[in-house]
């Protein structure tokens, strides 16, 4: 029986800094490495002659090594992201402009949820059974999209949704009117809309719009390419695992009663979520890309 060799550190370490290379810097045409052309670069490359992909493995997971997966980020871009995110999160805390908000101030966040399409299964799905998930036929026939508009009540667990053709200023505006018709908000001291630069709701035009028709409306938008902030994303990402993940509706109208039972149901139940991210973490996070910029 032959004695197996133990591989010098030195190539423990060109391996390592080889799955830490992105493939198209070598010139090969891969969005990110699996074991096996991992395994193969390192043989054509010549860090080794010959070696297994258990090996490989075994070293990548010494340090927790995943280039097979990936994750997407972006990278904040707006001058006042700061500033913006900073007034969304004191909102959330129940402050604005260094005071505590009263009694009679709400905070809601709203954003649409656009292009859920109806998609009708060519055969029924079959429920669960011992051993066996719910089988979903994979083929389909598109039976139209439409928009969902909601808005939460960040402090009290209320949710307030409308389905649409369309996006757009109108659509939008109905839905504040919707929240707005009903109490406490109609009588509110003030009442907050934390929204995204949507084009429904983009820039002091729409929150000059929004006063106009509600002068206790105070319209706070998120930093640009910052929905994540926005606690009705939230919200939405819970409606697309509960309801429209696997999708299976017979048109736009069953989608529509759908997502509106869904809603009614949801609500019943609901708490306020709890957000941590705070401005001490928001100052930790602008000293890191402050950090990044100067490297």
């Amino acid at each position: 029986m032959g004695v197996r060799h133990a591989f010098p550190p030195s190539i423990v370490v060109a391996i390592k800094a080889l799955a830490c290379e992105l493939p198209s810097r070598r010139g090969l045409p891969l969005a990110r490495w699996s074991i096996g052309e991992l395994r193969q670069e390192a043989m054509a490359s010549g860090i080794v002659a010959k070696i297994s992909g258990t090996t490989l493995w075994r070293w990548l997971s010494q340090d927790a090594l995943r280039p097979w997966r990936h994750r997407t980020w972006i990278f904040p871009r707006d001058p006042q992201f700061a500033r913006k995110a900073g007034r969304v999160l004191d909102l959330y805390q129940r402050r604005w402009r260094g005071t505590a908000l009263g009694p009679r101030d709400y905070v809601l966040s709203t954003d649409e949820k656009t292009s859920i399409q109806a998609r009708r299964r060519k055969h029924q799905s079959l429920a669960p059974a011992p051993g066996r998930p719910i089988r979903v036929e994979h083929e389909y026939a598109r039976a139209g999209t439409l928009a969902y508009l909601a808005a939460w009540d960040v402090h009290r667990a209320r949710l307030f949704g409308r389905c649409v053709s369309k996006t757009g200023i109108v659509p939008f505006e109905r839905l504040v009117a919707q929240v707005m018709r009903q109490e406490p908000y109609r009588s509110a001291r003030r009442v907050f809309f934390v929204a995204d630069n949507g084009s429904s709701h983009r820039g002091p035009r729409a929150a000059d719009r929004l006063r106009t028709k509600w002068p206790n409306v105070v319209l706070v938008h998120t930093p640009i390419h910052a929905s994540w902030l926005n606690q009705i994303e939230v919200y939405f990402s819970i409606v697309q695992r509960k309801l429209l993940t696997p999708s299976d509706f017979s048109d736009p109208g069953a989608l529509r009663r759908g997502l509106m039972a869904f809603q009614n149901r949801y609500e019943r139940a609901a708490k306020p979520f709890k957000w941590t991210f705070t401005r001490r973490d928001l100052h930790v996070l602008i000293a890191k890309l402050r950090s990044h910029n100067a490297s």
